[in-house]
């Protein structure tokens, strides 16, 4: 009966910890604000342009014990998987660029593209696609391959799934 009750224990105590593998929703503590904008479907893409790329955001680093060697060049790149947003939690906060977070703007973190740059996302189950800016670094659990903005993820229509399967591919000008 003891070991049962650890076991019981050890369980619900594992599924407090840091954010749970699991297919849909968005945590309790992050989502959209009470009232979002009612005109998010004007939001317009990320238009890409010429920037210089950040000084120290394209180094390599360490993050959950796995290491990452960002492209320190614009080229062609493609990858096929599971993408993610990341809402109110993280709004106000500081990027891996410097720049603020803002949920209602065409934004994504990506583990390895240059920072900034541009990428196309496309949902692989709608084709709906939206171009977002790389200006921050992620995602980083769950063999997810980019972090959307609020903004960029209710546009490809899976805000309440929490996440969906897509294709990100860098545009290079």
């Amino acid at each position: 009966m003891k070991v049962l009750l650890g076991a019981l224990l050890l369980i619900l105590v594992a599924g407090c910890s840091s954010a749970p593998e699991r297919k849909g929703g968005y945590y309790k503590d992050d989502g959209p604000h009470a009232r979002p904008p009612a005109d998010l479907d004007r939001v317009a893409d990320a238009v890409p342009r010429k920037e210089p790329l950040h000084k120290y955001a394209n180094n390599p680093y360490e993050a959950l014990g796995q290491k990452y060697r960002p492209l320190t060049s614009l080229q062609p790149y493609r990858q096929k998987g599971i993408a993610s947003w990341y809402g109110k939690k993280y709004h106000g906060q500081k990027t891996s660029s410097g720049e603020l977070y803002d949920m209602y703007a065409m934004t994504a973190a990506h583990p390895t593209l240059p920072i900034p740059s541009y990428a196309r996302v496309t949902h692989a189950g709608s084709g709906k696609s939206v171009v977002v800016r790389i200006n921050d670094r992620g995602p980083f659990r769950g063999g997810r391959v980019i972090d959307l903005s609020y903004v960029a993820a209710y546009k490809l229509g899976f805000i309440q799934a929490g996440s969906a399967e897509v294709v990100v591919e860098s545009i290079v000008r």
